[in-house]
């Protein structure tokens, strides 16, 4: 039977996405398998492994059969996955406790520990990153030091892509984009630091092999055939970080071209071939071999629109059933009648502590300039321009590291706003390329799979076949000019508040 498509899984952090492709990139099926974050204690934020490969399971045999295909008919799977997860597993492969995952900031006094007795600046000079509490490494010095029943049983510590690639070949590995996740991981050479491992306290022997992202790891198993839909035998590729895939499927291959993220967290990443790390910023191997992401993240991204609309929006809701219009939709309608600038109406969408370039986990969202002439518009624009001036942020630290950014290529759920997306061009004065938003991440897992399998012959040919550009924006100046004041008021309010985001 002829293999024409590629499948690709994303481990999100609200949910998984299957989508099944054809070699244009064209999406003959997809499918959801959500599953829950839990938050048992202030700072913490897991989930559980085994919740994920449930969820794959069910989209994949959903997808499969919505496609109409043969699971025979499948070239290569590939995975990608949210960052910095630290799943514990035994020798039979067993989950050992749920994961703490990126949002989760527990660790904190291990990492200001550990930057004090090894340094803050060695650490940097081998991983190219800070050592924070929502990277890997402290998570697993922290299973060390309060769940020592686990610890004692670890054989091996995955990523949330590696963790679905055992599940359907048997094959524990490490692909080198998620490396950046370990302060152990050489972040020049592209392998393990053994003297740092020392120095973290952190086993070589429960680190994996790395591999390339498009390296085949296995095949899919009998057992893992019948659970998930999948012929057993299909060639599976290691995959990669998310932000990784989703760069790359959006088109984002050479030096300087630049990924926007609109999924639950937001950021960028620009394609770089130099090593260029900031301890502000966050540095990790691209998918595509040779290339470095220099990347923004921050945890208000399209989540922020998400919580506003399961709090805020039992109107909305009610009147969809009237008009048809789904709730987030008529939301973008009211904050587009507000102004740019939102009469002064100011964001911080620090709804999980913040991430780069701040790196304060105790840091809080904030609405300033409410008075009784602002509506529920002037919040909904606020959170949309909030998440944007954060972008900005991030952007104007990674051009005093050296990379600059001149079109951003936007992907996930956010990049469907038409309005978001022009705000953001507006307050970066970037233009903005959307590809096809809502698939870039799965497309780019089933892209690595293509390459790796054969299906293309390189990276440049998978990109020319598949990503397809759907509109363009533009930056007005005139909104650009108003959101410059804005942007200053953004950065003096953290600045102003910052000393009362702290530790109680």
């Amino acid at each position: 039977m002829k293999k024409s498509y590629l499948l690709g899984i994303d481990i999100g952090t609200s949910a998984c996405k299957v989508a099944v492709f054809d070699r244009e990139g064209r999406v003959l099926a997809a499918a959801n398998g959500a599953y829950p974050v839990y938050y048992p204690h202030e700072g913490w934020a897991e989930q559980n492994p085994e919740e994920w490969w449930s969820a794959v399971c069910q989209a994949t045999e959903e997808t499969i059969q919505k496609a109409g295909i043969a699971p025979e008919e499948i070239a290569g799977v590939g995975i990608d996955g949210q960052s910095w997860s630290a799943i514990a597993i035994d020798q039979e492969g067993k989950v050992l406790t749920n994961t703490p995952i990126w949002m989760d900031t527990r660790a904190q006094s291990i990492c200001d520990r550990l930057n004090q007795e090894i340094g803050a600046d060695e650490i940097f000079k081998i991983s190219g990153n800070s050592l924070q509490p929502s990277y890997s490494t402290a998570k697993i010095i922290w299973y060390r030091e309060n769940k020592p029943e686990v610890y004692e049983k670890i054989y091996k510590i995955l990523q949330s892509n590696s963790y679905i690639a055992f599940k359907l070949t048997d094959a524990i590995t490490q692909d080198v984009s998620q490396g950046y996740g370990l302060h152990c991981f050489d972040m020049k050479k592209g392998c393990w630091d053994e003297e740092m491992c020392e120095q973290l306290g952190i086993p070589m022997g429960f680190l994996p092999e790395i591999c390339d992202c498009d390296h085949v790891v296995g095949t899919v198993t009998a057992k893992a055939a019948t659970e998930c839909g999948l012929a057993e035998g299909t060639p599976v590729v290691a995959g990669g970080l998310d932000a990784a895939c989703g760069t790359l499927g959006a088109g984002v291959i050479h030096t300087g071209e630049t990924q926007e993220q609109g999924g639950q967290a937001g950021g960028m990443s620009i394609c770089t071939d130099e090593y260029k790390a900031d301890p502000r910023l966050i540095l990790s191997y691209h998918v595509v071999p040779g290339k470095w992401l220099l990347q923004g993240g921050t945890t208000g991204g399209g989540g922020v629109m998400r919580w506003f609309e399961h709090e805020f929006a039992d109107y909305e809701r009610m009147m969809k059933e009237q008009t048809g219009a789904s709730s987030l939709d008529q939301l973008n309608e009211i904050a587009e009648k507000v102004a740019p600038g939102c009469d002064g109406m100011v964001f911080l969408p620090y709804m999980s502590g913040e991430r780069s370039p701040i790196w304060n986990p105790y840091a809080k969202g904030v609405f300033y300039g409410l008075d009784f002439a602002k509506t529920k518009g002037h919040m909904v624009r606020a959170c949309m321009e909030g998440v944007a001036l954060s972008l900005r942020h991030n952007l104007e630290v990674a051009e005093e590291a050296g990379a600059d950014a001149e079109v951003l290529r936007s992907m996930g759920g956010s990049a469907n706003s038409l309005l978001w997306t022009q705000i953001k061009s507006d307050i970066t004065g970037k233009p903005i390329v959307v590809p096809a938003s809502d698939t870039a991440t799965t497309l780019g897992a089933a892209i690595l799979a293509g390459v790796g399998v054969g299906f293309y012959k390189d990276y440049d040919e998978a990109v020319s076949l598949t990503v397809k550009e759907t509109r363009r924006h533009e930056p007005s100046p005139e909104n650009k000019a108003v959101y410059d004041k804005t942007y200053q008021t953004y950065l003096e309010l953290y600045k102003s508040l910052a000393h009362m985001m702290t530790a109680k």
